[in-house]
């Protein structure tokens, strides 16, 4: 059962939680180990979670939230065994890391190290760190989304770099670079994709010459999709988890969460609690309300309230709605295993029937991983 004192206490603060009401009171499961149990239920060999990418990488970092709340030593061998599959003898990893996608779960590399002590994790997690000095850049400092994506900053490639880089940073005694480096991205990347409306546009490119169209005055493109704003808040939570107090652009991150905060309350789903695949097309036919997207408007939200970067109470009731939305998409199905369902497939920048057409996955792990970091952050 789940020991659910933060919700009990129904206040903020107390345990780190959020008074979140009774549907989630009533819930019967720890639902972060039924998903991680599942999972590994489906996929005895982690090798057949996927090769080395960023899915499996935040579902596995997900895992380890878990691990480090129960302490379950299945979990941590579980990642070790997947991560064993792509770090050979001598701490080389088979990759070119020529997208941010790629350097994601170099998280892992950065865990392991810490948990085991074996030096091949800090050799590979260095590959990951001297590929970023030379990784291609816009003129003002954003790391390109590939470097097949000339110029292109997507807001989903901030979550795959970012986090990883001020770890390292902070791990291995270069902390300064570090800081500077990963506020400068974000803030590079939120000043060329904010919206006025409280949302992100889902790329830029500098170039305007993308095959997505890009605006020709602000080089944007059309729509504001779910998840890659998703990627960038849970971003500025992690950073800000990790940044000095005094750090000179904590301020600008900060209210980089409030523009977000109010997108959020704003285009939330009233009757579902939800968020819709294209944020602000919820009267459109064909939207839907999209899981991994809302698993991680919620996560910030309530970090934000919990953090006191953001206060009042719609804030409080957009997280609470929020959080029961999601565990209406987790079920246990007829073989006893949980299903988490409505979870878009992988999304390049598209049209708004591309956006709404792409495939409503059960088990995908982005909503997999997306919904333990969101389930860790509110429920325990």
């Amino acid at each position: 059962m789940i020991k659910r004192r933060a919700l009990l206490a129904g206040t903020l603060g107390l345990t780190g939680g959020l008074a979140l009401g009774t549907a989630a009171e009533a819930a019967p499961t720890d639902w972060s180990r039924a998903v991680v149990d599942s999972t590994i239920a489906r996929n005895p060999d982690p090798k057949s979670l996927g090769g080395w990418g960023y899915t499996r990488g935040l579902f596995l970092y997900g895992t380890y939230r878990v691990y480090q709340r129960v302490k379950e030593p299945s979990y941590l061998a579980y990642i070790k065994r997947w991560v064993d599959y792509y770090v050979d003898a001598d701490g080389h990893i088979n990759h070119s890391f020529d997208n941010l996608d790629a350097m994601q779960s170099g998280n892992l590399l950065l865990i392991l190290h810490k948990e085991t002590g074996d030096p091949r994790y800090r050799t590979a997690a260095d590959q990951i760190r001297t590929r970023i000095t030379t990784y291609p850049r816009t003129s003002d400092g954003g790391m390109w989304h590939a470097t097949s994506k000339t110029n292109e900053l997507w807001a989903d490639g901030v979550f795959m770099a970012q986090p990883f880089l001020l770890r390292h940073g902070i791990a291995y005694g270069d902390e300064s670079y570090a800081y500077d480096e990963v506020t400068r991205n974000l803030a590079v990347y939120f000043t060329h994709l904010k919206a006025s409306n409280g949302l992100l546009y889902h790329a830029y490119d500098a170039d305007g010459d993308a095959p997505w169209s890009p605006d020709p005055t602000t080089g944007t493109s059309a729509y504001h999709w779910a998840r890659a704003i998703g990627w960038t808040a849970m971003t500025h939570i992690e950073v800000l988890d990790l940044l000095p107090a005094d750090h000179p652009r904590r301020a600008e991150l900060i209210a980089n969460v409030k523009h977000l905060a109010k997108g959020f309350v704003r285009y939330q789903d009233r009757s579902t609690g939800r968020w819709f695949q294209v944020v602000d097309k919820g009267s459109e036919s064909g939207n839907w309300t999209e899981t991994s997207a809302s698993s991680m408007y919620t996560l910030m939200l309530h970090a934000a309230l919990e953090r006191k970067y953001i206060a009042g109470g719609d804030y409080v009731s957009a997280a609470r709605r929020g959080y029961q939305g999601v565990l209406k998409k987790v079920k246990v199905n007829s073989d006893g295993l949980t299903d988490i369902t409505d979870i878009s497939e992988g999304t390049n920048v598209g049209d708004l029937a591309y956006y709404f057409g792409r495939k409503r996955n059960t088990n995908d792990l982005h909503g997999l991983g997306a919904f333990l970091l969101m389930n860790e952050q509110l429920a325990y």
